[in-house]
């Protein structure tokens, strides 16, 4: 599947590629990252390939990844109108100003005109709320964030990184009130991080919402790189950050993600994003690189097939346990189905239910 092989994303007609560029490192604001001019090639490198879909948030490196990504991009209308641009907000960029960040209105919309102005463009095409601020009640950023679509600042909106009851009831209000509705999530999924399909992924697929997974590569552990014989030398840029993920359980997954990679001629880091992308109700996987080969690499993840037999061998090797409820539902099924086949499911009999007609009350 290449770049360009573009996809809808969640309960929207909006057009994305299935891998999204994350520009987090963008800049080396924080004392890492890329370059201005490696992540300028970096850009052209990934929209040469079709890719039209780039996320990024006003806090990373400080505000110079928007300000690169409006440089290259947001002056040139011609460049800017054929590509998807995301960015958060809620991140606060001004020590000791309680209103530098959060969701509520007076928050979002100074930072959504800050944003507009590094990014060099007149409307943002998906605005994240970046985190659940419990602080801010969930009406009022969703009017705010209405209203701004509605001035035509915004085109899109979605949640990241928020909770799945409150996701739900804030899709819930925005189709009871008219207002602007969610079409996408942003969390955290990997071989490594599968918690989020307990609830997330079953809340977004059931609400329109698209999902795009963050870290597929869980900080670098799934890239290959690290293994139980040099676990304990890590990068010392990312220090006990990556080391506390080296565990016995995720080099396990490693080593069979290399397993695979040796049986289909890839390397272990695109087998992992090739299972992330593949899995139900993901649109979009955000990948970064902090230079043009890794981005190179990285995309190489579109060119392979996984077979349904490695996909259950990543998904044995993985395997998390349910949480309540999802770990309960499953037994009541023979409550249910009374010994009958539905939608292609059989159940045998309960136990204890009815054995004919004569036995109910």
């Amino acid at each position: 599947m290449p770049l360009n092989r573009y996809l809808t994303l969640g309960r929207s007609g909006l057009r994305v590629s299935p891998f999204c560029l994350g520009t987090m490192t963008f800049g080396e604001d924080w004392g890492w990252g890329s370059s201005v001019e490696d992540s300028c090639r970096i850009l052209d490198a990934y929209t040469d390939r079709g890719g039209n879909f780039i996320d990024t948030a006003n806090i990373y490196t400080k505000g110079h990844s928007e300000q690169i990504i409006g440089d290259h991009i947001g002056r040139h209308p011609a460049k800017r109108d054929r590509l998807v641009i995301a960015t958060k907000f809620l991140g606060n960029l001004y020590r000791g100003d309680p209103n530098g960040g959060g969701a509520g209105r007076k928050s979002m919309v100074a930072a959504c005109e800050q944003s507009l102005r590094r990014l060099q463009t007149d409307s943002i095409d998906l605005y994240w709320m970046h985190f659940w601020d419990h602080l801010t009640p969930i009406e009022e950023t969703l009017r705010a964030m209405d209203d701004l679509v509605r001035a035509g600042k915004v085109r899109y909106i979605g949640f990241s990184d928020t909770p799945a009851w409150k996701c739900a009831q804030a899709q819930t209000l925005a189709h009871f009130r008219g207002f602007t509705p969610l079409i996408a999530l942003q969390i955290e999924y990997s071989l490594v991080q599968r918690t989020v399909e307990n609830e997330l992924i079953p809340m977004a697929r059931e609400l329109g919402m698209g999902v795009t997974p963050w870290s597929p590569l869980k900080y670098g552990v799934l890239s290959g790189k690290y293994t139980r014989a040099n676990r304990e030398t890590v990068d010392p840029g990312r220090g006990d950050g990556i080391r506390n993920h080296l565990t016995d359980r995720n080099l396990s997954i490693v080593e069979k993600c290399a397993e695979i990679a040796g049986q289909v001629g890839a390397t272990t880091a695109q087998v992992a994003l090739a299972w992330v992308q593949g899995r139900p109700g993901v649109t979009s996987t955000i990948i970064g690189a902090r230079t043009p080969q890794q981005l190179e690499d990285n995309l190489g993840a579109l060119d392979i097939t996984l077979s349904p037999e490695h996909a259950v061998a990543l998904d044995e090797a993985s395997a998390i346990t349910p949480t309540f409820p999802q770990s309960f539902l499953p037994g009541t099924r023979t409550v249910v189905h009374g010994g009958t086949t539905i939608d292609g499911e059989s159940r045998e009999p309960w136990d204890l239910s009815p054995a004919s007609d004569n036995e109910r009350w």
